[in-house]
C-alpha cells in the first residue's frame, strides 16, 4: 500500500529534534511505501508566523536529507476553510456561542461542584435568533463550536458514543465523545483554530496516514467525527512517544539549544541527528546509520515505545564519533580539502585521525599538528633521550613500518621501553599525551617536521 503523509509545523520558531523526529517518521514511512511526503506550513497565525522560520524549516529538512514532494502553506487556503465551515453551519453542526472566558470558567466550576464533568453544556443552542441579535448588539462576537455526534435526537441528552481507531503506534484506541466538550473551531475574531484547517487539508491532499506526537491523541476522536461530518474517510492515525530533555521536560521551539540549526552549527552530522531522533525511545539499538536508506530499512513504528524518550545532547557526541569512525574517506574528502588539507593527504589523514575525533571540525586541529610548527612541553629528563631519538631517525621514504623500526632502534640504544619510551616521543611530535597511532601519524608529519620537534 502506498502512503501520503505530512509534516505540519508552524513557522513560529526553529524546529527542534523532537519536531525532526515527527518529520523523519513520516518521511521514512513514505519512503518504505514509495509514497509522498508533504510539508505543510501551518502559517495561519499571521502575527507569529515568519518567512525566515518557514525557510529555516525547509533548510533543516534538506540538511536531514528530507526532500518534500510537495510544499503547501495554509495561509493560501482560507477560502477552502471558509467553505468547509459554511458547510458545517448549514448542516447545523457548527453553532455560535457568546459566552466570555470568565462565564465559561464559572460554569465549569459550578459543574465540578455538582459532581459533573466540566464540559460545555450547549446552552448556546437554546438561544433564539432575537437573543443572538441582542448579544451581537451588545458588541459580543460569537465563537463557533462543532456539535459532537454524541446524542440520538436531543443534543441535551448525550449518550455514550465511542470513536475507535487502530493506532499505528498505540494499538486499539477508544474515546467516548460524551465525555468531551463541543470543540471551538472558530474564534471570536474569525480566525481558525488548528483543527478545521488541518482536517480540510488532510482531505484535499488525500492524506492516507497522519503520524504525529502523542500529545494529539486526545484530539483524534473529535477530528474523526469532523472528517465524517464533511463526508470524508479519516486517515490512519499513529501517535508516537515524545522526546523530553534529559531532566524530563518537554522540548520547545522557544528554546533554541536543541534546534536543528543549533545542532548543525555545533558540528553534528545530519545522520547522527537523524539516527538518534528516530531510534531513541524504541526497541531498536541506537546506532549511527550511514544513510537515510539504511535508516529507512531499520525504521518500524511498531518498535516505538509508549514511554517518553529522554534526549541527552551528550549522546550525540558518542554517536557522532562512531559515525565518523565508520565513514569512508571519499565521503568526507571535499570538506577536508576546504579546511586546507591537500588532496593527496586527505585519505591518509582521515584514516589516521577519524578514530580520535567527535566532529569533522576536529580534523583541522590534527592537520595543524601534522603540518605546522608546534611547541611541545618537554621535561628536562627527556631532552637527552629526544636528541638520541633524532640521531636514530630513519631516512625517508617513510611508511607504516617506520615507527616500529625507529622505536626498536631507540629501545636498543637507550634501554627505555613502554611509556618511558613512547610518551616523550608522542609529546614531542604532537604536543599531546594521547591521539592516533604514531605509526600512522609519523609519515604524515614527515622527517623535517619530526627533526624540528625533537631538537
Amino acid at each position: 500500500m502506498t502512503a501520503t503523509v505530512r509534516f505540519a509545523p508552524s513557522p513560529t520558531g526553529q524546529i527542534h529534534i523532537g519536531n525532526a523526529r515527527t518529520a523523519l517518521f513520516n518521511a521514512l514511512f513514505a519512503r518504505q511505501r514509495s509514497g509522498s511526503f508533504v510539508l505543510r506550513l501551518d502559517d495561519t497565525d499571521v502575527a507569529r508566523s515568519r518567512e525566515e522560520y518557514a525557510l529555516g524549516i525547509i533548510r533543516d529538512l534538506e540538511w536531514l536529507g528530507i526532500a518534500p514532494d510537495r510544499i503547501e502553506r495554509q495561509s493560501t487556503r482560507f477560502a477552502f476553510y471558509d467553505e468547509a465551515a459554511e458547510k458545517l453551519k448549514q448542516a447545523g453542526l457548527l453553532y455560535p456561542c457568546f459566552e466570555t472566558p470568565e462565564e465559561l470558567d464559572r460554569r465549569r466550576k459550578r459543574r465540578r461542584a455538582r459532581g459533573l464533568p466540566p464540559i460545555y453544556d450547549r446552552s448556546a443552542l437554546k438561544l433564539s435568533d432575537e437573543q443572538k441579535a441582542a448579544l451581537e448588539a451588545e458588541g459580543r462576537k460569537p465563537h463557533w463550536r462543532f456539535l459532537l455526534p454524541n446524542f440520538e435526537s436531543d443534543p441535551f441528552k448525550t449518550r455514550r458514543s465511542e470513536i475507535t481507531w487502530s493506532d499505528l503506534c498505540r494499538g486499539e484506541q477508544s474515546v467516548d465523545l460524551a465525555s468531551l466538550s463541543d470543540p471551538v473551531l472558530l474564534r471570536e475574531d474569525g480566525t481558525y483554530l488548528y483543527t478545521l484547517p488541518s482536517i480540510v487539508d488532510d482531505i484535499d491532499f488525500a492524506m492516507t496516514h497522519v503520524i504525529r506526537g502523542e500529545d494529539h491523541v486526545a484530539n483524534t476522536a473529535v477530528q474523526i467525527a469532523i472528517f465524517h461530518a464533511l463526508g470524508a474517510t479519516p486517515p490512519v492515525f499513529g501517535h508516537h512517544n515524545l522526546l523530553t530533555t534529559a531532566s524530563g521536560e518537554g522540548l520547545s521551539k522557544r528554546s533554541g539549544a536543541l534546534s536543528i540549526s543549533a545542532l548543525r552549527e555545533a558540528g553534528y552530522e545530519p545522520m547522527t541527528v537523524a539516527s538518534l531522533a528516530v531510534l531513541i525511545g524504541s526497541s531498536d539499538a541506537v546506532e549511527p546509520m550511514a544513510s537515510l536508506d539504511a535508516l529507512t530499512a531499520q525504521f518500524d513504528l511498531a518498535h516505538v515505545s509508549r514511554a517518553p524518550a529522554r534526549f541527552d545532547p551528550a549522546d550525540l557526541d558518542a554517536l557522532n564519533a562512531r559515525l565518523l569512525r565508520e565513514m569512508p574517506a571519499d565521503r568526507i574528502a571535499g570538506r577536508l580539502i576546504e579546511m586546507g588539507v591537500p588532496a593527496d593527504k586527505v585519505s591518509a589523514l582521515w584514516d589516521t585521525v577519524s578514530g580520535n575525533i567527535e566532529k569533522v571540525s576536529d580534523v583541522e586541529g590534527w592537520w595543524r599538528i601534522v603540518s605546522s610548527q608546534i611547541e611541545p612541553d618537554i621535561a628536562a629528563e627527556d631532552r637527552e633521550f629526544l636528541e638520541e631519538a633524532a640521531r636514530h631517525l630513519p631516512e625517508e621514504p617513510w611508511d607504516g613500518e617506520t615507527w616500529k623500526s625507529w622505536t626498536g632502534a631507540l629501545k636498543a640504544a637507550t634501554g627505555r621501553k613502554g611509556k618511558g619510551l613512547f610518551m616523550p616521543l608522542r609529546k614531542a611530535l604532537t604536543g599531546l599525551e594521547h591521539g592516533p597511532e604514531l605509526a600512522r601519524l609519523l609519515p604524515l608529519i614527515g622527517r623535517r617536521n619530526t627533526l624540528d620537534r625533537l631538537v
